[in-house]
């Protein structure tokens, strides 16, 4: 007698569990999107081409350093030091311009990126706190840009052309910064989404001891996805460094935090193992629609944005929680 087996076939999410999934993924773009609608129609002067490049331009170096942020996050880590590797860069490639393009770029992404890789072995190798290793890189990298530019009394100006042309040259009134920033985002996604380092980098954020146990390399990746996020703030960083022609050392404080919050509003759980991309680059334009709709008010100065910044923070991790709890309900 032959035994006839049917495979049950997996159960269809309900639609509660449904919605909640496409809020967590996609709700960032929702309010994007619902912000620049508002925007349209209060402000005239909102809704131009050259104010939506000014937006791109200006969101661009907090984008590159968000997509480093997005594979630390993800992974289940944090990196506190991404605000000082921006201005530490700016101003080695400031001063590294004098020698040419080559040792402008260079510099900064081999300092950052050393930093970073000390920061991930420091994490994945002796299993101390992410925090706690970042939060040291935050100082000490300060402290280190403090030692080159002579306790900031020192602003070194970009001395090559070449370099210069990479901050504040245009094409179709974006600047190269904007398309960097768009290759880094197809690269990265392609990296997070369609490869084994990605999945394994949500492996780990979504259950580290399981993940060991599939024979996923922990340490290896973990140590990867810092050493990821140092190169991407070094190389914000240059690039700002040749916006500006020089290397500003007042630049960078807190701004660890608005990468951290564009991160988070755009979907992506500081508990790690879920997020993506395409959430953040919609977080990180919602800031800067956010920031873009204030100076169209007038009456309100810039630090109102971090108001904002921080209310949008907190009810995207009330949201988050409850939409967590639902689909474990459902």
């Amino acid at each position: 007698m032959t035994a006839t087996v049917e495979a049950a076939a997996p159960a269809a999410p309900a639609k509660g569990e449904r919605a909640s999934q496409i809020l967590q993924h996609h709700g960032a773009l929702m309010v994007l999107a619902a912000t620049v609608l508002i925007g349209a129609i209060a402000f005239d002067s909102f809704a131009t081409p050259q104010n939506a490049a000014n937006i791109a331009v200006s969101s661009s170096f907090i984008a590159i350093i968000a997509i480093g942020m997005t594979f630390v996050i993800i992974s289940g880590g944090i990196d506190l030091s991404v605000g000082s590797s921006f201005v530490l860069a700016g101003v080695l490639a400031a001063y590294g311009s004098r020698y040419g393009v080559l040792v402008a770029l260079l510099l900064p992404l081999a300092v950052c990126g050393t930093i970073g890789l000390v920061q991930g072995l420091l994490v994945a190798r002796t299993g101390m706190a992410p925090f706690i290793v970042t939060l040291a890189g935050l100082l000490g990298m300060r402290g280190l840009m403090l030692a080159v530019s002579g306790e900031g009394a020192n602003t070194y100006l970009v001395e090559d052309d070449a370099f210069a042309s990479l901050g504040q040259a245009s094409f179709l009134g974006l600047t190269v910064p904007v398309y960097i920033t768009l290759g880094l985002f197809v690269l990265g996604a392609i990296l997070l989404q369609r490869t084994g380092f990605g999945q394994s980098v949500y492996a780990i954020g979504g259950n580290e001891e399981a993940a060991a146990l599939m024979g996923v390399p922990v340490a290896r990746v973990k140590t990867l996805v810092y050493v990821i996020s140092g190169l991407l703030a070094g190389l914000a960083g240059a690039l700002n460094a040749a916006r500006l022609s020089s290397g500003v050392t007042i630049l960078g404080a807190g701004l660890e935090l608005d990468v951290i919050a564009a991160v988070v509003i755009g979907g992506t759980l500081l508990t790690g193992g879920a997020g993506g991309l395409t959430g953040t680059m919609a977080g990180v334009l919602l800031l800067g629609v956010i920031q873009s709709l204030i100076n169209q008010v007038g009456t309100l100065t810039s630090s109102f944005q971090q108001v904002v910044s921080g209310a949008f923070l907190a009810l995207v991790v009330v949201v988050q929680r409850l939409l967590h709890r639902a689909q474990h309900l459902s």
